[in-house]
């Protein structure tokens, strides 16, 4: 009897306990003891920090890490850790801060209950990952980028079969990847290795991480073809191989990858041509194929893209034509075909590219006209055609593209007129239409871009005509290039431009302007932070002004064959910044001032061809005789001594 009622009392007991535990978890210990100190090792491998989440307020050996430390988070049933988020700001682009300087502990590996392991954006962690970390077998993220680590990625990852998203990018991780790290990774959805050292070839088992999304492997040394395991990975919506030394063609298979949105082949060594197959890949947002070594034509397939945003093939050696199927792109946003060998004439179809908001075709061979279909672009911000053989006249209907900010049309054989119709581009900022056969006047409709113009380049064309008293209006213009034309009368207009934006250069050398020039040119407001002014071979007359001494920011002054006459002011000296001085080929007299010779950043100075006499300063920069010749009046170093000192 004694016996049954023990037993009774033992097996509810037993019962009571199991219930408890069950339903009040509470009472189970917190924080288990390996947990506790895996993380205590940790704390100790850090060498110094203020990082709030691993101050001593928190993680203390006599506190509950599941209860109280931040960055922590345990099962609330067992009370084993599963997440461990210790992750930093977000990181600007001048690179992540050092929050935390410090090692990985091995001892993470016996956290065997962790899910989740978040050591990300903290700058300073060093040293190699620990391949203790390869036990984690519950491990479903893993992130540790934009830290300082070092070594290879051990071989153990291979045994984290559950993991699902893997961030080892920004740090100094290098070697070869072991075959073996891939072997089982059949969850992963995201790997990001990019920014690293790694070399080698992308390894073929990559081939065996079916539920891949995304690939990131940009920024590394990795070297060999194009991995063709990586057209395996059907699931692949992001792939970025850019920055890296793959060297070989693009396989046709490339085509298999038909879920892809983001191809990233950039900067890298690829040779051959576009595959016909790229064509396939319908859902294409976004190809990078810039910075390689491809040859061959623009494959007309391209034209089948109906998804991509953005095509860049820039700086390769592509041939051919650009193909009119290129016009079939009505979502695309970005193109860009600059520096390569392109022929032919641009296809009218541009103009059915009704999302365009960039387009650069620079530095090919292009002939033929600027196709009138270009007005039809209404959302283009900035077309670049420079460095082509492109005839014709400029097209009227680019008045009509109102968003356009930018054109660049410099270095082709464009002749007539600039259209009155671009009056209309009220969002204009840059316009250069420098190197072409450009001629007619600068006219009134120039004052209707007021608000917008920022960079104006006309040089070396043949246009004529005084300046519009209109260009004073042009109140954010600072940047002015108006060099190698017959432009002619004062340059008053363009020194009292309306105050909003100051100049910062001037360039209207080789034309036919007069002078003199203003006396006050150097109190001019739109003056006081020039940098550059250059105004050399322009019948000026009269001297130089006085007040050039209060342009403190004047780095280059170029004023020669202006048939200036009178000395070189002292005040001129005043401008401290200046390192260029050329007034060679003038009328100018007296002695050189010792204050101008000795300016403390002189490197450029030549006052040939002029009247000066008397005994040439004392100087510390290294001017050659040849910038004091034809002066029969001047003598000593570095020409011949004065015969009367």
């Amino acid at each position: 009897m004694v016996t049954f009622e023990r037993d009774s009392l033992t097996f509810i007991f037993l019962i009571t306990l199991v219930l408890t535990t069950i339903f009040c978890p509470l009472l189970v210990q917190s924080c288990n003891a390996i947990d506790k100190e895996a993380l205590l090792d940790f704390k100790r491998g850090i060498q110094y920090g203020d990082f709030q989440q691993l101050s001593t307020i928190t993680w203390l050996p006599n506190t509950d890490c599941c209860a109280t430390w931040r960055g922590m988070s345990c099962d609330p049933i067992t009370k084993r850790v599963v997440r461990i988020s210790l992750s930093g700001p977000a990181v600007s682009d001048l690179g992540p801060t050092i929050y935390i300087q410090g090692t990985l502990s091995p001892f993470l590996g016996n956290l065997t209950y962790l899910r989740i392991l978040d050591i990300s954006n903290l700058g300073g962690i060093t040293g190699p990952i620990p391949p203790q970390l390869g036990k984690l077998s519950h491990l479903t993220h893993l992130s540790l980028p934009y830290n300082d680590l070092n070594g290879s990625i051990p071989a153990s990852f291979g045994n984290l079969h559950k993991l699902k998203y893997l961030f080892l990018g920004h740090n100094a991780l290098s070697g070869t990847i072991p075959h073996a790290v891939f072997r089982s990774m059949k969850s992963l959805l995201t790997l990001n290795l990019q920014g690293n050292f790694f070399t080698g070839s992308i390894p073929p088992s990559i081939a065996n991480l079916i539920s891949l999304q995304q690939l990131f492997l940009g920024q590394n040394s990795f070297s060999g073809e194009f991995p063709t395991g990586i057209t395996k990975l059907k699931h692949l919506k992001y792939v970025d191989i850019s920055e890296n030394k793959i060297r070989g063609s693009i396989p046709n298979s490339v085509s298999e990858l038909s879920q892809v949105e983001t191809l990233f082949l950039n900067n890298n060594n690829l040779t051959g041509q576009i595959p016909n197959s790229i064509g396939k890949l319908f859902q294409m947002q976004e190809l990078y194929l810039n910075y390689n070594e491809l040859t061959g034509n623009i494959p007309h397939s391209v034209g089948e893209l109906f998804q991509l945003k953005s095509l860049h093939l820039a700086h390769n050696k592509i041939t051919g034509v650009i193909p009119d199927s290129v016009g079939e792109l009505s979502q695309l946003q970005n193109l860009y075909l600059l520096d390569n060998r392109l022929t032919g004439s641009i296809p009218s179809t541009v103009g059915s590219l009704v999302s365009l908001v960039s387009m650069d075709l620079s530095q090919n061979k292009l002939t033929g006209v600027i196709p009138n279909s270009i007005g039809k672009l209404i959302r283009i911000g900035r077309i670049v055609l420079e460095n082509n053989m492109i005839t014709g006249k400029l097209p009227p209907s680019i008045g009509q593209l109102t968003t356009l900010s930018e054109i660049m049309f410099s270095n082709n054989n464009l002749v007539g007129e600039i259209p009155s119709s671009f009056g209309n581009l009220n969002s204009l900022t840059h316009l250069d239409l420098s190197k072409n056969q450009l001629t007619g006047k600068l006219s009134s409709w120039i004052g209707n871009l007021s608000y917008s113009l920022w960079s104006l380049n006309l040089s070396n064309n043949r246009f004529y005509s005084t300046i519009p008293q209109e260009l004073k209006n042009l109140y954010q213009l600072v940047e002015l290039d108006l060099h190698s034309n017959n432009f002619t009368g004062s340059l008053g207009v363009i020194f009292d431009k309306e105050l909003s934006d100051y100049y910062t250069s001037i360039d209207v050398s080789s034309n036919k302007f007069t002078g003199p020039i203003d006396v006050n040119i150097g109190s001019k407001p739109v003056m006081a932070y020039i940098n550059s002014l250059i105004l050399f071979n322009n019948p000026l007359g009269g001297s130089i002004p006085k007040s050039m001494g209060n342009l403190t920011q004047l780095r280059v002054l170029e004023m020669v064959g202006n048939r200036l006459s009178g000395r070189i002011p002292q005040e001129l000296g005043n401008a401290n910044q200046l390192s260029t001085i050329l007034l060679s080929r003038n009328r100018l007299n007296g002695s050189i001032p010792r204050k101008v010779l000795n300016l403390e950043v002189l490197e450029v100075f030549d006052v040939s061809r002029n009247q000066f006499s008397g005994k040439i300063p004392t100087h510390n920069t290294n001017i050659p005789a040849s910038a004091f010749a034809r002066n029969l009046g001047l003598c000593g170093s570095p020409l011949p001594p004065c015969k009367r000192w």
